[in-house]
């Protein structure tokens, strides 16, 4: 007999409460539907607690010294470390990865916990004497309440991308994680307070549209960061800059990896399975499209053969390459347009719908799919599909390639395969694309440097992690101060215009 489904709390002012809320949202394991804990929409009065209680801590944290706040962020990233594989079994349950895939979600989020203990060195401001006497410094200061607000596909490395840089920096925060995995967040809170952070600094609350409104409309939340969809992510941008919040926010994607004939073949058709099919696609970084160049489109039997060989099944599964989609509605739309495709001249060279995995046969599986022959005006190749699935063009030259590439909205990421170092220089300074690797199929940067999507990708000018996380958190100040050398001696007062010399 099934257990029970849990009842998610709230976390408000140090303490997971159970809400009052009439309305919870089903989450299921989407490898088997089976129902395993109940999400509450947080109540009006809840998410006002949440924000007073943000808004208190403050007060408090934000005077805290830098040093003490980067003693807590050096405890908690042991202590996401020390939990990594419970946290990553977490995400296996709830969002369907596979155990691997879940432990590197975890694992490049500490990452961004590990960068920020080196705050001290971001945070110095700068000073210079301007005339006799007189010295101008700036320093940077926290904003106060921020929010973050997460997407279903990394339930662990997206949270870590926003409150770890915002508390570090002196803010207090209210999160609000995907209603579809709540989980991995939760725990990380817990392991927030053994680390030291005060109650309040961290808040989480949950649920749909009037939780996301609230975070948009509320004063006293100052800056708003948001990983997700285009239309979810325009809203926010949109709404939160009317009431005058500062607002990052990642969107869709469609990431590009173009092929040369003398590329190494058998690394790239190995890193191209793995980046177009890993995490069921669920990536926004996922190689959705491939550009094949000239005579490279006669690999692509190979990469069908590669491809039928990743395993589709249950992440905890130690052989499965491959999970289950977030939801049944999820799968239906990955299904749908791969039909879409083939309805508008594609080829289906491999075909990953229908299939049913043993002793999970309820699960929101798609196996590895991959169309050819595809146009740039196919819905499969306009929309973002968010599945294992893999759209194959050909050009000629590299120059239509990145034509090709350029006449896309997106700007997330691209990708070049090639062993000419020329032929890459005039890729990488030719593309409009904000992360570009070469022969490396998903350029995430790791923490010293930002997460630097482009155009479509993203709505605002200050990026994820980096020297530019930790500017998004703060506001400059600037201060001219004079304390005349003549005042010592108490010489006597002077009359003249004060002028800067």
């Amino acid at each position: 007999m099934q257990a029970a489904p849990v009842k998610v709390a709230n976390y408000i002012d140090g303490q997971f409460t159970e809400s009052k809320t009439q309305k919870w949202i089903e989450l299921r394991n989407p490898a088997t539907q089976e129902v395993i804990s109940l999400v509450p929409e947080s109540t009006p009065e809840e998410l006002q607690a949440a924000t007073d209680s943000a808004q208190e801590a403050f007060k408090t944290w934000s005077k805290t010294s830098i040093v003490q706040r980067q003693r807590v962020m050096m405890d908690l990233q042991a202590l996401i470390r020390e939990n990594q594989d419970s946290i990553a079994a977490n995400i296996v349950e709830e969002q369907g990865k596979t155990f691997v895939d879940a432990k590197g979600d975890v694992f490049r989020g500490l990452q961004v916990v590990e960068q920020a203990c080196g705050l001290t060195a971001h945070m110095m401001g700068h000073h210079m004497s301007v005339a006799k006497d007189m010295e101008t410094y700036t320093y940077r200061e926290p904003l106060g309440v921020v929010a973050g607000i997460c997407p279903f596909n990394f339930p662990a490395m997206i949270p870590l991308w926003m409150f770890p840089l915002a508390i570090a920096t002196g803010n207090s925060i209210v999160m609000k994680p995907s209603e579809r995995d709540p989980g991995a967040l939760m725990m990380l809170a817990d392991l927030a307070a053994k680390a030291g952070v005060p109650n309040g600094v961290l808040n989480i609350v949950h649920g749909a549209v009037d939780c996301v409104n609230y975070i948009c409309d509320e004063p006293r939340i100052k800056a708003i960061s948001f990983v997700g969809s285009d239309v979810a992510g325009k809203h926010i941008y949109t709404r939160g800059n009317a009431n005058g919040k500062r607002v990052q926010a990642n969107l869709g994607a469609k990431n590009h990896a173009v092929i040369l004939p003398d590329a190494n073949k058998q690394a790239t058709l190995n890193a191209v399975a793995g980046a177009a099919f890993g995490a069921a696609g669920q990536r926004c970084m996922a190689l959705s499209t491939l550009v094949l160049v000239g005579e490279a489109k006669e690999w692509l039997p190979e990469l069908v053969e590669r491809a039928q060989q990743l395993k589709v099944g249950y992440g905890m599964d130690p052989e499965v390459d491959v999970g289950p989609v977030i939801t049944t509605q999820a799968k239906s739309r990955i299904e749908s347009l791969v039909q879409s495709g083939v309805d508008q001249g594609a080829e289906l060279l491999l075909d990953g719908r229908g299939i049913v995995v043993k002793g999970y046969e309820k699960g929101n599986f798609v196996g590895p799919t991959i169309l050819s022959g595809v146009q740039p005006n196919m819905d499969c190749y306009k929309e973002e599909i968010f599945g294992p699935v893999l759209v194959c063009l050909s050009v000629d030259t590299i120059d239509e390639a990145i034509e090709m590439v350029n006449n896309n909205p997106y700007g997330n990421g691209t990708a070049i395969f090639t062993n000419s170092g020329a032929t890459a220089r005039k890729f990488e300074h030719e593309i409009d694309v904000g992360q570009v690797g070469i022969n490396v199929p998903i350029p995430v940067p790791i923490p010293p440097f930002s997460f630097t999507g482009s155009r479509g990708s993203i709505l605002g000018d200050l990026n994820f992690y980096g020297k530019s996380g930790f500017d998004f958190y703060t506001k400059p100040k600037t201060v001219t101060s004079l304390w005349k050398e003549s005042d010592a001696s108490h010489s006597r007062a002077s009359v003249a215009m004060p002028t800067i010399r």
